[in-house]
């Protein structure tokens, strides 16, 4: 089962990662965040019972932990004798890719938690289905970060 666990994290870093970079602002809470999304992954994933996409569940898992506050005490990831660090394994950031996260960052937790979805091509069903709304809420939501979002990255002066 831990094999299994972690291809299925390997292949889906990449979500982890972009999570953790629209919720945190530093590297070392980015960090933080990405091993704690990794452990509540673990501790879910014998209930795991492949309803939906692997994405779908790695994503709801990661937002729910991402919009949890900040525990006290740091938990550490017990998997191996050795876990792979997948932490470093972080896909260059650009410094557009940054300046869009630190326009992200700027949302509340929910509209980042829609805004990611969109970004990864999840339809309003799909997205609905992950965040616990109604299909139509969801297109309202979007487009109100989409006004939101053009205020914050387009100069005013344009």
């Amino acid at each position: 089962m831990e094999k299994i666990f972690l291809e299925t994290i390997g292949e889906h870093q990449r979500i982890i990662h972009k999570v953790s970079r629209m919720y945190r602002n530093t590297r070392e809470d980015q960090q933080d965040l990405f091993q704690e999304i990794v452990y509540q992954l673990w501790r879910a994933f014998p209930q795991f019972r492949q309803e939906a996409k692997v994405s779908t569940w790695i994503y709801r898992i990661a937002l729910n932990t991402a919009m949890a506050s900040y525990r006290k005490q740091k938990l550490s990831i017990a998997l191996a004798e050795h876990p792979p660090d997948l932490a470093e394994v972080e896909e260059p950031v650009s410094e557009r890719e940054e300046w869009l996260f630190r326009a992200l960052r700027t949302l509340s937790e929910s509209e980042r938690a829609l805004t990611s979805l969109y970004l990864e091509d999840y339809s309003y069903a799909e997205i609905a289905s992950i965040t616990g709304i109604s299909e139509n809420y969801v297109g309202v939501k979007l487009n109100r970060i989409k006004e939101k979002l053009k205020t914050i990255l387009i100069p005013k002066n344009l």
